[in-house]
């Protein structure tokens, strides 16, 4: 479906739905839905027709509420966090492009990150609005990363991600050894479910559905060195199992404790990296394998 609203400097414009309700206007809701956004910046994006309904329709400050409507608009932040990395292209061709994503930059625009972010990043220096990433990877995980450039090639390199048909490996340090009693590698699985914050995960006892190949292959200057390779890809996995085997990783603000909310230390980077990604390409037959640049 083609969007009432272009994409803007390569960002999507934003979109929510109208539900059912007896506010008197458009405009009202948006406030109530929206407390972060002032009524000043709703009303100038709505000058310069910038809040429409799929049909294309403007929505001004005193049009009644339209239930059960989609409306879209344009998002901008007042002042956004620079990050002083850059990320690294490894490979492109026609159908995608595989980058080395630095750490602290989140993916996709969400909450205070807007340009700031890798996909707006490609998008404005490729000059691919279509741009998409084929998988995840947390804002403060750095390393490999699979987008394709079309969207009528998403879904083939999409569904190697969900049908487990690629090669995932990381590398992470702690600064904790487990038990001896384990004999590397081992195979962890757990269930995982979301915790509270709504942005945690957590392990609980029940059938497990996540799953974790967990190898030593270095000690040095009392931090232990280990390959990850996720058989399953739930929300925070790696950080979650390593924490649960009393392994959390260097520098991670989340887990094993939610640590207080601090401005960003870009010198101390979460200690877990995408080291590569393997698979056979669904449209070429070419096995194709991509490694990360940087080093833990």
């Amino acid at each position: 479906m083609k969007l009432p609203l272009p994409v803007r400097e390569g960002v999507n414009p934003g979109t929510t739905f109208l539900p059912e309700g007896d506010w008197v206007t458009v405009l009202a809701y948006l406030l109530e839905k929206f407390p972060e956004v002032s009524e000043t910046i709703w009303l100038s994006r709505m000058e310069r027709n910038e809040v429409l309904t799929a049909e294309g329709m403007a929505v001004k400050p005193k049009t009644g509420y339209l239930p059960k409507v989609r409306i879209y608009y344009y998002r901008e932040l007042d002042s956004e966090t620079q990050i002083p990395f850059t990320e690294t292209i490894l490979f492109e061709n026609d159908e995608i492009v595989v980058v080395d994503k630095p750490h602290f930059l989140p993916v996709v625009p969400s909450g205070k990150y807007l340009q700031q972010t890798l996909l707006v990043r490609l998008r404005t220096r490729l000059k691919l609005d279509e741009l998409t990433p084929a998988h995840r990877l947390d804002r403060l995980t750095a390393g490999v990363m699979l987008f394709t450039k079309y969207q009528k090639y998403r879904r083939h390199y999409q569904a190697l991600f969900e049908n487990r048909q690629i090669e995932k490996i990381y590398h992470a340090i702690s600064a904790k050894t487990s038990d001896s009693s384990y004999q590397w590698p081992i195979n962890y699985r757990a269930k995982i479910v979301q915790s509270e914050p709504y942005y945690l995960m957590k392990v609980v006892d029940g059938e497990p559905n996540s799953e974790t190949e967990i190898e030593l292959i270095k000690q040095h200057q009392g931090q232990y060195h280990y390959r990850l390779k996720p058989i399953t890809g739930k929300k925070h996995q790696l950080r979650v199992h390593m924490a649960a085997l009393g392994l959390p990783l260097l520098n991670d603000p989340l887990y094993p404790e939610l640590l207080p909310y601090q401005n960003t230390d870009f010198s101390r980077p979460l200690k877990l990296l995408a080291q590569s990604l393997c698979f056979k390409d669904p449209l070429s037959g070419k096995d194709r394998y991509f490694e990360s640049h940087l080093v833990l």
